[in-house]
């Protein structure tokens, strides 16, 4: 049984809050998410600022969560753009660089032109 550090009260019910506020107390936030801060069960033995420092700090947890979520979501939505801009600049093949005739046409038409431009 572990008392709360705030209140000194020793409730065997609030083990898991009084393990959370002494996370809390060393500023070890990650232990505190292990122990359940985001459960947010309060201590009914403690008095009201417990249950408050709880509350706030699984409050300030949940809206920086939201906030990375956020800029998660931002960023893959940034990088779907990207993405697609990039998509769209590659240059298509223009209709220079595809041959309108076949080779063996084309031959036979540089030969013609080849031989009306011969002086006479």
């Amino acid at each position: 049984m572990t008392a709360c550090p705030h209140c000194a009260c020793i409730s065997p019910d609030g083990a898991q809050a009084h393990a959370v506020l002494a996370s809390l107390g060393m500023d070890d936030i990650d232990a505190a998410l292990s122990q359940g801060l985001l459960d947010g069960v309060p201590c009914p033995a403690c008095n009201a600022s417990c249950d408050a420092l709880l509350a706030t700090a699984r409050e300030a947890r949940q809206i920086a969560l939201a906030a990375r979520d956020r800029h998660r979501a931002r960023a893959v939505r940034l990088q779907r753009r990207r993405t697609e801009r990039d998509a769209a600049r590659v240059p298509k093949a223009s209709l220079a660089q595809v041959p309108a005739l076949p080779a063996a046409a084309a031959d036979v038409l540089a030969r013609a032109l080849a031989k009306a431009r011969k002086p006479r």
